[in-house]
């Protein structure tokens, strides 16, 4: 196995360097990425529309995105999606920004919890994602 940690170009650095934004662990058979949760940041690391649930949630998924075609990978690689809101009474505006992004006939894995707070005041939605790749992808 192969283990690479990575920040890739194109999204906001980890403040302070605490985290990185995704594991590539590659194995005989393909390639699994782990990414970190993610909130809407722009590249100064100030949130994004605060307290906006749909407009947080579409920056969410640009991010995603960009972290994933580093890797050589899209959101139909995506197998595994966790989602952390502080008010679960938006879930409905999440879940029409997520139906643009994931797959709606055979959706990832899921799992969204209401949480008291994130890390980041004004930020009302987290998530983080795991994809699967067969093997020799292209990305880091």
């Amino acid at each position: 196995m192969r283990k690479t940690i990575d920040n890739p170009d194109g999204v906001p650095k980890p403040p302070l360097g605490r985290y990185s934004h995704v594991a590539r662990l590659e194995f005989g058979g393909g390639v699994l990425l782990l990414l970190s949760g993610q909130v809407a940041v722009d590249d100064d690391l100030k949130v994004v529309a605060p307290g906006d649930m749909r407009a947080q949630s579409e920056r969410i998924f640009e991010i995603i995105g960009t972290i994933l075609k580093a890797h050589g990978a899209t959101f139909a690689d995506v197998v595994n999606i966790r989602t952390y809101l502080t008010d679960i009474s938006k879930l409905g505006e999440y879940a029409e920004v997520r139906a643009k992004y994931l797959p709606t006939d055979k959706p990832p894995t899921s799992t969204t919890v209401e949480v008291s707070r994130l890390f980041a005041p004004e930020a009302v939605i987290e998530i983080e994602v795991m994809a699967v790749l067969p093997g020799s992808s292209a990305g880091a």
